[in-house]
């Protein structure tokens, strides 16, 4: 480490001080032999006079000396000074540079340099306005004409249905009026035409009415805008002509599904099953609706609760629910009430979650998909337990069951044996 000026120097003297305290002729040296070994320092003439002032030189051993702690922080300073010294010039030198760029690059004429860019910003400016403009004028026209299309388009089917019907029931009453009778036709044999029938069954009442009379499977159209699918129509039930949407005999099929399985529908229609949101949704909107729940518990009671509307819509609502006045036996569990009321509510399976309990998922908690509120009064797409169970009560439920509510022994529940859940026309009469 350098040592600061004023510091050897100090140290130049002392030596002198000590050196010339032993010795007598300043001339010619410091000492004798053992002075020299003591302190080997000399004090000699330079050999260079002007005059009689000749100057001395002092000669001093070398010095080992033990320095503060604070002089090493010092030096680090010092260290950082010069490497932030040295960035200002980099960056100062950076800068000159930039600007010398920019004085090359830039448009003569100073003040108007920097006109034509403003006005070519202004120009384009301008520009994206007009087309801002004629786009929002297009987009109000297509939606203008888009609404104009959909009630066209609504308008158009219900005539040409109707129109359609209407072609169909006059073909229909004049061919069976006709009853197999030709006239002006001598050579023909005598033959008995069958009655027309319809080509498109919408549900299992217009299969009643054509005169069958079996509880099996069919086949529907309840839009002829979608396909046709199976169901199972009870033909007995309170007159027949039910179109069944659910069932269930002996658990034998898993109802602890998610959205697209009841959206699609699963099971078996001749044991248990469910039809699919967007079949029902199809049948309740052909026609009117009403509703008939049928249960039996374990113990061989049977009772019902009848709804006189019953409407399911379509998935864009969340297969909200629509149920009227209520007339029956089993007691209104579907308006059980104010807190629990499955009417006008959204479906909810364990995947979607769209019922009122703000703290969870009300199908993931009873382990099947159903028109939860926040949450239950009813739930017959519960878990099938053949006998009383524990905990959770995610088993088939209907609320106003008679007992139902009613703690049993060891906190057991009861659940049911069947379930049949089922649609008909309103204005239907068997």
């Amino acid at each position: 480490m350098r040592l600061p000026c004023w510091f050897w120097l100090s140290s130049a003297v002392l030596a002198a001080c000590r050196a010339a305290g032993q010795a007598h002729n300043l001339t010619e040296g410091l000492g004798d032999a053992s002075a020299q070994a003591a302190c080997p320092a000399r004090l000699e003439g330079s050999g260079k006079c002007e005059g009689s002032q000749c100057p001395f030189q002092l000669t001093l051993p070398t010095l080992t000396l033990q320095l503060p702690w604070q002089l090493g922080s010092m030096e680090e300073v010092l260290k950082e000074v010069r490497t932030l010294k040295e960035a200002v010039n980099n960056l100062k030198k950076s800068c000159q540079d930039c600007k010398l760029q920019a004085d090359d690059h830039g448009a003569p004429g100073g003040i108007g340099a920097g006109t034509a860019p403003d006005n070519r910003v202004q120009e384009l400016e301008s520009q994206v306005n007009k087309l801002t403009s004629e786009l929002k004028n297009a987009k109000d026209e297509i939606q203008g004409l888009q609404g104009r299309l959909e009630t066209l388009h609504l308008v158009n089917m219900n005539n040409i249905e109707t129109y359609v019907d209407d072609k169909v029931a006059n073909l229909t009453f004049v061919v069976n009026s006709l009853d197999g009778k030709c006239s002006k036709c001598p050579s023909q044999e005598y033959t008995q035409s069958q009655p027309v029938q319809h080509l498109i069954y919408k549900d299992c009442s217009d299969y009643y009415v054509i005169g069958k009379r079996s509880s099996e499977t069919y086949r529907v159209t309840p839009d002829p805008s979608h396909s046709s699918f199976e169901v199972f129509c009870d033909m007995e039930t309170m007159g027949g002509g039910w179109t069944v949407l659910q069932a269930r005999l002996d658990g034998s099929t898993n109802f602890t599904r998610g959205w697209k399985d009841y959206k699609a529908g699963f099971g078996n229609l001749d044991r248990e099953f469910w039809l699919g949101n967007d079949k029902i949704h199809l049948l309740t909107k052909s026609k009117e609706m009403i509703l008939r729940i049928d249960l039996e518990d374990f113990n061989g009671v049977t009772l019902y609760a009848l709804y006189d509307q019953f409407y399911v819509a379509n998935e864009f609502l969340k297969y909200r629910l629509h149920i009227g006045n209520y007339n029956g036996t089993a007691g209104d569990a579907l308006r059980f009430s104010k807190h629990y009321n499955h009417d006008l509510k959204f479906f909810t399976t364990p995947d979607r979650d769209n019922d009122r309990y703000p703290s969870g998922n009300c199908g993931f908690y009873y382990s099947s998909g159903w028109w939860f509120d926040a949450c239950l009064s009813a739930n017959l797409n519960g878990k099938y337990y053949h006998q009383k169970y524990k905990g959770v009560r995610n088993g088939i439920f209907w609320g106003t069951w008679p007992g139902i509510s009613q703690a049993q022994p060891g906190g057991y529940k009861s659940s049911f044996k069947k379930v049949k859940m089922m649609m008909r026309p309103k204005n239907f009469k068997p």
